[in-house]
């Protein structure tokens, strides 16, 4: 019910701010602005999913030969200590659990075009666990809020925007990104875990994140070390060897098990062609509305009342040029880089706007498109607490980011 209201509340709210402009500022080109947005995202959105469909084909496929071959089991079993603690609803040793490490850890490389592909297949597994088929279980639930926080390690696409902007030091958000999205992840797990009533205090859980702790302090003393086109190049290498290991591992393992491996790609590329046309009418429907919202200028109001409500309070207000790409970013994910690129060209990369445009765009997520089209794939309608959940993530994420770039490089 919640996506209902506030796709409700896109149009309505955006109606009457676009009335107003109509009556009080004579904009008589508002409207023809507005439909001509609409139809825009209306064709955005279906690119986007249909573009998805070779890469959708390609990855389902190689996770069926996984599935077959026993791949997903191995890795179901290897991540179960932890996910079985978070996700109580699935079984031991099911594939999802392999599926939604995958998706993660695609995630956190900052590879979405491997990311989505997986995640939508692990989305599927779970339905096939749903009483429901219509309302969304608490494992789905859980896997959506992560996935939408997902912790991201290195924000590749935002340091290589940087970098073409002309940065001096395009890397030094690294940390500070890294910083808050793992604050957005944990505040996400948090919520969920309260309205499911899981308890995060054992010992799997605190071990994992003790360990990624560690790992963040290495590469706290690393980074000095590394220049920005040293850490993409790392990045580069990291992902595209992880990746394609695993592609060679399905089908190897898929060899010693005797499976015809090619029949069972087809089988599994056939799934991923109807997923991809499945989601077209959900992410459609949330663009639009998006779109309205935007080109009404309701965006700018908002953005306009909170400089006004934090100079009242005699705060800071440096922050307020780059806050669009954290408004922006839960809404959709192109505009919000968009924004960005817009704010590196008019303040400079190096400047605190700047950068902390660049800290938000890497630590928050695109909560309505991943709702759309994640459950829009599986066609659930009831989603429950899922959107409440993420959007308090993308706050805290939000929030955390502006203070950690005031920490880092206000005044700089």
């Amino acid at each position: 019910m919640a996506l209902n209201y506030v796709w409700l509340a896109f149009f309505l709210i955006s109606f009457v701010v676009a009335v107003c402009r109509l009556i009080f500022l004579q904009d008589t080109a508002v409207f023809s602005t507005v439909m001509n947005g609409m139809f825009e995202s209306a064709k955005t959105g279906a690119e986007i999913s249909l573009g998805l469909a070779g890469i959708m084909t390609f990855w389902l496929g190689i996770m069926k030969v996984g599935e077959k071959g026993g791949m997903i089991g191995i890795l179901a079993r290897a991540v179960d200590p932890f996910f079985s603690k978070l996700f109580p609803g699935i079984p031991k040793k099911h594939p999802a659990m392999g599926s939604i490490l995958m998706n993660f850890s695609a995630n956190a490389l900052g590879l979405d075009n491997a990311a989505t592909p997986v995640g939508l297949k692990a989305m599927k597994q779970l339905q096939e666990l749903n009483p429901e088929p219509d309302t969304a279980t608490n494992a789905q639930i859980m896997f959506l809020v992560l996935n939408t926080a997902g912790i991201t390690l290195i924000p590749t696409s935002v340091i290589a925007l940087r970098i073409a902007a002309g940065s001096h030091n395009a890397a030094e958000i690294f940390i500070p990104t890294l910083i808050g999205t793992i604050i957005s992840f944990v505040s996400g797990l948090i919520a969920v875990a309260i309205y499911q009533r899981i308890n995060l205090l054992k010992a799997p859980i605190l071990l994992t994140f003790a360990v990624f702790g560690l790992a963040l302090l290495g590469l706290y003393y690393v980074m000095p070390y590394l220049t920005a086109d040293q850490l993409a190049q790392y990045t580069a290498f990291v992902g595209g060897f992880t990746i394609f290991a695993i592609i060679v591992g399905f089908l190897a393992l898929g060899v010693v098990k005797k499976i015809n491996v090619y029949d069972v790609f087809i089988e599994g590329a056939k799934e991923g062609f109807q997923v991809s046309v499945t989601i077209i009418p959900y992410l459609v429907t949330m663009l639009v509305a998006i779109s309205a919202f935007r080109n009404t200028g309701c965006m700018d109001y908002v953005l306009d009342g909170i400089a006004s409500l934090f100079a009242a309070m005699g705060m800071n207000t440096d922050f307020v040029p780059a806050l669009p790409v954290g408004l922006m970013k839960p809404l959709s994910g192109g505009a919000a880089r968009a924004l960005m690129v817009d704010i590196l060209k008019t303040h400079g990369p190096d400047s605190f706007a700047g950068r902390l445009a660049s800290i938000i765009q890497g630590s928050t997520e695109t909560t309505f498109y991943v709702l759309a089209v994640y459950f829009g794939s599986v066609n659930i309608k009831k989603t429950k607490y899922a959107l409440t959940c993420g959007l308090i993530a993308d706050v805290v994420g939000l929030v955390a980011a502006i203070i950690i770039g005031y920490i880092f490089f206000h005044n700089k």
